[in-house]
């Protein structure tokens, strides 16, 4: 069977992933086949609205229950997240057969623009080009981005990059990169039923 997603997988591609050490309690659960559905709740309202941005825009169904140690620091659950959510994608996406493999998006909010390119290759990479650094938005240090995405990108074993070209609304900048991300992992992720095995001349990944 098709539909506008590619082919319907033979297995459901969810995955569940546990973390647990002295500084976070992490639960998460993620469906690439999903509707953007989502339940997050991290202690760190501007980070739940960002993932539940990401995961409306990736079409995929997220839940997050994380507990950390916010009283010290939020990086430790910014970070154990991403590392989570990349572990969850790796997991679901399994042994890569039958995906477009690569993903890009432009994503235009009012007067930001971000883009965000994706390569499900295997190969842990991460540029960002994202001016975020050394602000906040409602007590969150947006310099903590970086950190999420890397941990995304390394659990994964993705190559993923992020560049705005232009923005000036923390916030639009913040979130646009969450969407754009979110759109082209939909995209890498999708299953096509004209590819047979591994999209690589390798015939490996």
């Amino acid at each position: 069977m098709t539909g506008e997603r590619g082919t319907e997988p033979a297995v459901p591609r969810q995955s569940r992933i546990e973390r647990s050490t002295k500084e976070t309690r992490i639960v998460l659960h993620l469906n690439l086949d999903g509707t953007g559905a989502s339940k997050v709740e991290t202690g760190i309202p501007f980070f739940n609205h960002m993932l539940e941005a990401w995961a409306k825009h990736a079409l995929m169904d997220l839940q997050v229950d994380a507990k950390g140690d916010l009283d010290v620091d939020l990086h430790h659950t910014v970070e154990d997240v991403g590392i989570c959510l990349g572990k969850a994608l790796r997991e679901a996406v399994g042994d890569r057969k039958g995906i477009v493999r690569y993903g890009a998006s432009f994503l235009p909010m009012d007067e930001a623009l971000l883009h965000a390119a994706a390569d499900i290759s295997g190969r842990p990479y991460l540029v960002f080009n994202v001016p975020l650094q050394r602000a906040r938005i409602g007590g969150f240090d947006l310099d903590l981005l970086k950190d999420f995405f890397r941990a995304v990108a390394v659990n994964a074993e993705i190559t993923l990059h992020l560049n705005m070209h232009y923005g000036e609304n923390l916030h639009h900048i913040a979130e646009a990169t969450f969407k754009a991300t979110g759109r082209a992992l939909a995209e890498a992720t999708r299953l096509n039923p004209r590819i047979t095995g591994i999209l690589s001349t390798k015939g490996t990944l």
